[in-house]
């Protein structure tokens, strides 16, 4: 037990979930580079210690089909074929030279309409979406904004049919519990893997339609990539699209929704927004850094190494935990506080190295579409949770539900 009693080994306790800060702080003060034993793994909070660790690709590995993770999944992948089948397939849970070669052309993929090509359309649908809250009373943020926005954007950027995207959220849900470790769900690989085949079935069909009728939209694009030769495949390009709705969807739903909860702590900050619209690309990255959608991503160690004052062993789990990094007072002054002019801010929310968020460009897009609008049309606003609950989990920072009144005047 650490300081005050608090279980520091227990990632899902409630002051892990709920209280973060406090949490990770704790652990932080501890030791930068802790051995967890529930976990059975190496808990990094230091600011150095996990930028660090993301860009030592070759000393700490992603690949989840590998080392530990790949133990693990191998006593239940069998009985889960669809889910492991594709998740195998997604490009940031590999090594290179797999890594760099989907990667890069996805990247490529993305060539045809540049991100910043989609800010009049992110434009237009932030002020559709922005206008029904006026007179909403208590609204359901989440969903009627956090959700709504992200979904079209990638829905259209994807090429998805507009009918399918609302069922992209209970495919959304059902994966993210497996993709970002819930807790308190014996049953989330079952309802993972059946969320993925349908998904995938989904999405088969369209992708067979661009190959004959390409459109200007990413899925076109991975197509036209697999058609090149560049030994794609069908599966690949549906794993990595399934990908992209997370890199596109799930992480910006958690960005605008902790953002709304960041700015309701600190109205100031708020007010400073509406009057200098300018600032919001500074206010989307002190958010970032605030309270990301993401608190930690997984690695393990390909070989022998030194992490702080402690010695690494090949194969031993490591947790570079960016909640933690965001907040370590050794490289940001006050960072218990949310300063929208904060420069610079090298926060770690989107990770640093080669494997840097794919989707950071229209998760920073629509945020600052949407803060801005917001700001501008509303001049303060109340929660009605208290307090605010968030969903158990020890990657994504997510919460149950922000039921938000905002008010013109």
């Amino acid at each position: 037990m650490g300081p005050g009693s608090v279980d520091l080994d227990d990632l899902l306790s409630d002051e892990a979930v709920n209280r973060p800060s406090d949490f990770y702080g704790r652990l932080r003060d501890t030791d930068p580079v802790y051995w967890n034993q529930r976990w059975n793994g190496w808990i990094l909070t230091g600011y150095d210690e996990v930028a660090d660790g993301f860009r030592n690709h070759r000393g700490l590995s992603s690949d989840r089909f590998a080392g530990p993770f790949g133990e693990e999944l191998s006593a239940v992948s069998s009985d889960y074929q669809s889910l492991f089948g594709f998740l195998s397939k997604f490009f940031v849970w590999k090594d290179q030279p797999y890594h760099t070669r989907v990667r890069s052309l996805v990247n490529r993929a993305f060539t045809p309409r540049s991100v910043e090509v989609l800010r009049p359309r992110v434009r237009q649908l932030v002020a559709e979406l922005v206008e029904p809250l006026r007179d909403a009373g208590e609204a359901d943020f989440l969903a009627s904004f956090a959700f709504t926005l992200p979904v079209i954007v990638i829905g259209e950027y994807l090429g998805v049919p507009a009918a399918g995207r609302d069922r992209l959220r209970q495919w959304a849900q059902d994966l993210g519990a497996v993709i970002f470790v819930s807790g308190h769900d014996d049953d989330r690989m079952r309802k993972g893997d059946e969320a993925m085949g349908e998904l995938a079935e989904f999405l088969r069909p369209v992708i067979r339609d661009r190959r004959s009728q390409p459109r200007d939209d990413l899925l076109s694009g991975m197509v036209a990539a697999q058609d090149r030769g560049d030994f794609l495949s069908e599966d690949e390009v549906i794993a990595n699209a399934i990908l992209m709705v997370f890199a596109g969807h799930e992480t910006t739903m958690n960005l605008l929704a902790n953002g709304i909860v960041a700015f309701s702590r600190f109205p100031r900050q708020w007010a400073r927004l509406r009057g200098d619209p300018s600032l919001a690309p500074l206010a989307t990255e002190e958010i970032l850094r605030y309270d990301g959608p993401i608190r930690a991503m997984a690695r393990w160690a390909r070989e022998p190494m030194r992490i702080g004052a402690h010695d690494i062993a090949a194969g031993d789990r490591v947790l570079l935990v960016q909640y933690a990094a965001n907040h370590d007072p050794a490289r940001f002054t006050d960072p218990g506080r949310v300063d929208i002019t904060r420069w610079p801010n090298r926060h770690t929310t989107f990770g640093q190295g080669i494997h840097t968020c794919l989707g950071a460009p229209l998760a920073r897009l629509e945020a600052q579409e949407a803060f801005g609008a917001l700001a501008a049309q509303f001049p303060r606003f109340d929660i009605a949770q208290d307090p605010l609950a968030y969903v158990p989990n020890i990657v994504s920072r997510s919460l149950r539900g922000l039921h938000v009144t905002f008010r013109e005047q």
